[in-house]
C-alpha cells in the first residue's frame, strides 16, 4: 500500500527564479515519511522514549522535473523492503499526477544509547508490512 501526504511549495522552499532548491525535495521526504509514521500510531519522540530510532543510512534521488512555488506536491510512499533491522522505501513525489523526484530511502533502525542497529520491534514490523505493495492509502 502506498501512503501519500500533500505538501505546498512556500517561497522558503525556493530560489530566485522560483524554483524548488534540489536539497529541500529532501526535507518534503522526511515531512512525508514523519506523517506516514503518524499515520501507524507512532512518532519520533515515542520512538526516542523507547530507546530507538529510525535513520536514513543511504538516498538514491533522481530529479526528473522542477517543482515551482505554490505548488502542491504529493510524496507517495511504500516499501520496498522490510528486513530484521533496516527497510527500504521508495518516495516519488508528483504534481498533478506528473512525476517530479523519485527516491529510493534506505533506513536503519537503532538504539539510541549505544548507537548500533537494532531489531524493528514485532508489532511495528506487522504496520509496516501493509505497506509492501503498490494500493494507495491517501492522507492529505
Amino acid at each position: 500500500m502506498k501512503y501519500t501526504f500533500d505538501i505546498p511549495v512556500y517561497y522558503e522552499d525556493t530560489d530566485a527564479g522560483g524554483i524548488v532548491y534540489y536539497a529541500n525535495y529532501l526535507k518534503f521526504a522526511e515531512r512525508a515519511r514523519t506523517e506516514f509514521l503518524h499515520a501507524l500510531g507512532l512518532t519520533n519522540k515515542a520512538m526516542l522514549d523507547d530507546g530507538f530510532a529510525i535513520v536514513v543510512r543511504r538516498v538514491e534521488i533522481d530529479y526528473k522535473r522542477p517543482a515551482k512555488l505554490e505548488d502542491i506536491i504529493t510524496v507517495s510512499s511504500s516499501l520496498e523492503e522490510l528486513g530484521a533491522a533496516s527497510m527500504v522505501m521508495r518516495q516519488t513525489m508528483t504534481r498533478n499526477e506528473q512525476e517530479l523526484v523519485d527516491l529510493k530511502v534506505y533506513l536503519a533502525f537503532i538504539d539510541v544509547r549505544a548507537l548500533r542497529p537494532v531489531r524493528i520491534p514485532a508489532e511495528l514490523k506487522e504496520k509496516f508490512k501493509m505497506y509492501l505493495g503498490e494500493e494507495t492509502c491517501s492522507h492529505k
